[in-house]
């Protein structure tokens, strides 16, 4: 059975005109010039030296794109479009309509999620039977092993790659310049990833935000958000295999199907 939850914890920012598509796609990090209305697609907004600002859901309307962003984090990515957008015959504005997200089946109305088919479909404004509450979807969401960059990535800190936005279709590297291109870019061509955003398990609830991963005596890595059972994690890729430790307790690296047998 179709379940439905209002995502509070998101909300819109509509860039339209004449130049919008265009002053868009020279920003973020997914190809916005083809972008079809009513297609969905997942980006980010990225510093110039190539750390993730924003993670964004586009979703292309007629007359411009609608923006799907941290509802704590829209005043910011407003602001920071304003700066970047000059001459460009665009208009930015807030949009207050609900974000809704549907999964286990198919739901009419809901774009499908363009970061994996199991995590469903997301809709824009209007209404929905609401049967889940938003805790249901991220729990869907970690149960797959899905980053939230939004909770999982301190804001230019993080590189999009290690949050794994190269794995859930979240950089169009054929569509050319984009802010912090050459350091994604540079990362992916030279096989430069050392740390990457994965799931772990363990019994109990999950160790602090910021709890330090070891292996043996060696730093793995860093914990980040969870839930009972389970947490994500910004994890060093060569310090996986032996026995890992967070306060104390053992954990272990659950590899999400979709990720490749490579890392």
């Amino acid at each position: 059975m179709t379940r439905i939850a209002r995502l509070d914890s998101r909300a819109l920012v509509r860039v339209s005109g004449p130049d919008a598509r265009p002053f868009l796609h020279n920003l973020l990090t997914q190809d916005v010039e083809t972008l079809a209305p009513g297609e969905l697609r997942f980006g980010a907004l990225l510093s110039p030296p190539g750390r993730l600002l924003f993670d964004l859901f586009l979703f292309g309307e007629a007359d411009g794109v609608l923006l799907d962003v941290a509802a704590d984090r829209r005043e910011a990515l407003a602001q920071r479009l304003a700066m970047y957008r000059l001459r460009a015959q665009a208009t930015v504005e807030p949009v207050d309509a609900p974000v809704f997200a549907a999964w286990d089946g198919a739901a009419e109305g809901f774009a499908p999620d363009p970061r994996l088919p199991a995590l469903g479909g997301r809709r824009y404004g209007g209404e929905a039977a609401i049967s889940a509450a938003e805790d249901d979807f991220q729990a869907h969401r970690l149960a797959l092993g899905v980053p939230d960059p939004a909770a999982d990535a301190v804001p230019d800190r993080t590189y999009p790659i290690e949050a794994d936005f190269d794995l859930l279709n979240g950089i169009d590297f054929a569509k050319g310049c984009f802010v912090g291109q050459e350091t994604t870019s540079r990362m992916k061509r030279r096989g430069t990833i050392r740390n990457r955003m994965l799931p772990l398990q363990f019994d109990g609830p999950p160790p602090a935000f910021g709890a330090e991963v070891l292996n043996g005596e060696l730093r793995a890595g860093e914990v980040l958000t969870g839930r009972d059972g389970t947490a994500m994690a910004l994890l060093r890729l060569d310090r996986l295999e032996g026995e890992l430790t967070a306060e104390g307790r053992t954990v272990r690296v659950r590899r999400p199907e979709w990720l490749p047998a490579s890392g």
